[in-house]
Order: C-alpha cells, then sequence, then structure tokens
C-alpha cells in the first residue's frame, strides 16, 4: 500500500512576469514605483476578471495517485497530463491506494453475502477486504497477460489484462498548469466539496508551490485565495 504523493519538478514565472506580461499594454519598463505595485496589480487583476496575464506563471509536478484521483487531473482539459499507460507497458509494480476511513466492520449481512471468507480470507473490516481484493485483482491481471500474450500478441494482451486492475491502482502521472488553470484546480479539488484524496493532491500542490525559494507567486496565491 502506497500513499498519494505530489513532488514539484519545476515552475516558470513569478509574479513579477505576471505583472509585466499585464503591463506589455503600456510600458513593461519596471521602475522601483512600479515593482513596489506589482502586488496591487495581480490582486486587481484577478479580482476583476483579466486572467490572461496569469497563464505566464506555470508549475510542474509529479504526481503518484489512484485512478479515482488521475481522472480528476484529467478533467482539468486546460492543464497538461502525461501519465504510465498499462496499454503500453506491464505495471510490474502492483502500487494501490487503501483509503484509512475504510477500517470499517463488516456487518452480520456482509459478512454472510457470498461467502467473504473464502473469498478475501477472514477480514472483519472493508479495508482488509479491499487490499485483499486488489491484490486478487493484481495476480489476475499478471496471470491473463501471461496467456493471452501468445494468442493475441503482447500489445493486445496488455490492453486487456488491464481490466483487471482496480480503481485503487496507482499510476505515475506528469501534470503541468499555468497559474490561471492552477488557480481552476485549486478551486474545485481543494474544497470541502471535492472528494478527500484529489483534494489532498491539491493541498501537497499548494504548500509546494508556497514553499518555493523566494515565494515567486506570493501574490497570485494570496489573490486566488480572496477571490
Amino acid at each position: 500500500m502506497n500513499k498519494n504523493k505530489v513532488e514539484l519538478l519545476g515552475h516558470y514565472g513569478s509574479d513579477e512576469i505576471i505583472a509585466c506580461s499585464a503591463w506589455t499594454s503600456t510600458s513593461r519598463d519596471l521602475s522601483e514605483d512600479k515593482k513596489s505595485r506589482i502586488g496591487k496589480l495581480i490582486h486587481s487583476l484577478w479580482s476583476n476578471g483579466h486572467e490572461t496575464p496569469f497563464e505566464k506563471g506555470v508549475v510542474h509536478f509529479l504526481v503518484d495517485t489512484e485512478i479515482a484521483s488521475h481522472i480528476h487531473l484529467l478533467k482539468h482539459r486546460i492543464s497538461s497530463l502525461n501519465a504510465e499507460s498499462a496499454r503500453y507497458k506491464e505495471l510490474k509494480e502492483d502500487k494501490y491506494y487503501l483509503p484509512e476511513d475504510f477500517k470499517v466492520e463488516l456487518s452480520n449481512e456482509s459478512l454472510a453475502y457470498g461467502s467473504f471468507s473464502e473469498r478475501f480470507g477472514v477480514n472483519k473490516d472493508w479495508h482488509s477486504v479491499l487490499e485483499n481484493y486488489t491484490k486478487m485483482g493484481n495476480e489476475l491481471y499478471h496471470q491473463c497477460l501471461k496467456d493471452l500474450t501468445p494468442i493475441l500478441g503482447r500489445k493486445r494482451a496488455k490492453e486487456s489484462a488491464r481490466f483487471f486492475k482496480t480503481y485503487n491502482s496507482q499510476i505515475q502521472a506528469d501534470v503541468m498548469f499555468n497559474m490561471r488553470s492552477f488557480a481552476n484546480f485549486l478551486k474545485l479539488r481543494n474544497s470541502e466539496h471535492a472528494q478527500f484524496e484529489i483534494r489532498e493532491i491539491a493541498q501537497q500542490m499548494l504548500l509546494l508551490v508556497e514553499q518555493i525559494e523566494g515565494n515567486p507567486f506570493e501574490h497570485s496565491l494570496a489573490a486566488f485565495k480572496n477571490k
């Protein structure tokens, strides 16, 4: 079992770059007076819906995530995303995620259903059931891939065998946002209404950006929070 995790690969731009993009309409020359007004300008731009300059800042992450959160990431179409593919490679590591709040005891009705002890071993909570179910899916995935390869060919075998992979299987994704799209992502995914796992990923991303040396997006992040 692995936790979802986020790594910041890099970034481009800053509040100053974003401000200069906005000032292109008049003059990009940066005097000390204009530098002192960057924070005020950033807040004014964002609060008034002038969001295009924020596309000049970029943040780049590497994310280890289960499939459910990966789908949440994919729905942000103005981000750039590439990820591991079970169509092109065999997922040999069998990484998976187990939610901690799944440690709930099975009811008597559940214990009686379909002979749980025979299918998944003796389990008293759903956390254990999910883990055994996941391991079973992984075993079937590898065995199916092995059996199908000589008949269907390696390519089609990988495409078909991956259906045994469970929704909590983890893959690695390369995700890049401009700061405008990052703000939209945070609004939707760092929300009390978002699923816990994707909210946790959003919070990790935000913390990593806040901790960039020199805090280059200090005013942008503050503006996003205040709108």
